[in-house]
């Protein structure tokens, strides 16, 4: 195993680690997803008011998901933003791994709290009645998706915390990121029920084509798409690896 490598699975460990001591943070962000399927979900699936092709609690599902995810991910930048006052961040540079690798490590950490979280909207989801396709292989291609797509957008608030200096500013900046990206898809309404100009902002959104891949995978099995879901997803977090890569340092400048 070399050194990359080593930080990488460190940096895993860590992460379990935080969430094995402190499991509070980890159920208080569960509750707003929950919420979305207990209340959103179950009130438009009587009122039919939305038309899709099957039970709309089915169809909010995967977004929910989704949206459990780009929260953690995207406020992930916080604890960077703490790191670096506190001087920790100082430490990983001089960790015997490029920096390409400690983004990686650092955004795939995010992951791993991304994913438990989905653990606990899944049997909500069940209780309410979702119907998942029973098929293992599927659940767990669901479950690849989710954690490389919180890697992602972990990056991408590596990005922001590399601009920012004071935690309650990226607190607002990650809240202005947050909402365009998450209701300017098909989390939550199919594409064709929006305007023009969302449809073109969805088009380049990367959240649509996480949400159809899992949607596809967890509930209709539809995966037509998939190899073209996947390969916008690996190009978005390649990307935003390379440019949170080349932010990093100016975080503790």
């Amino acid at each position: 195993m070399n050194d990359s490598s080593r930080v990488v699975l460190a940096m895993m460990k860590l992460e379990l680690r935080r969430l094995r001591h402190d499991r509070t943070e980890v159920y208080a962000r569960a509750v707003q997803p929950v919420l979305w399927l207990v209340i959103f979900g179950t009130v438009l699936s009587q009122t039919h008011a939305i038309p899709t092709s099957g039970p709309y609690i089915d169809y909010i599902t995967p977004g929910v998901m989704l949206l459990s995810v780009l929260f953690v991910a995207v406020l992930y930048g916080l604890t960077l933003v703490w790191e670096r006052d506190i001087g920790i961040l100082k430490k990983l540079l001089v960790a015997p791994a490029s920096r390409y690798a400690t983004v990686i490590c650092r955004s795939m950490s995010s992951g791993v709290r991304a994913i438990i979280q989905v653990f606990i909207v899944i049997p909500v989801a069940l209780l309410l009645g979702v119907s998942f396709i029973s098929n293992p292989a599927y659940f767990v291609a669901a479950l690849v998706i989710l954690f490389f797509i919180s890697g992602g957008f972990a990056a991408l608030s590596i990005i922001v915390a590399s601009l920012l200096k004071t935690r309650e500013l990226f607190m607002g900046i990650g809240q202005a990121l947050i909402l365009p990206l998450f209701f300017a898809n098909n989390a939550l309404y199919p594409l064709a029920l929006m305007t023009r100009a969302l449809q073109l902002f969805a088009a380049v959104n990367p959240l649509t084509y996480a949400v159809d891949a899992v949607r596809g995978l967890m509930i209709t099995g539809n995966l037509g798409l998939l190899p073209l879901e996947v390969a916008v997803l690996t190009l978005f977090d390649i990307l935003m690896f390379a440019v949170a890569s080349l932010s990093f340092r100016k975080i503790i400048e």
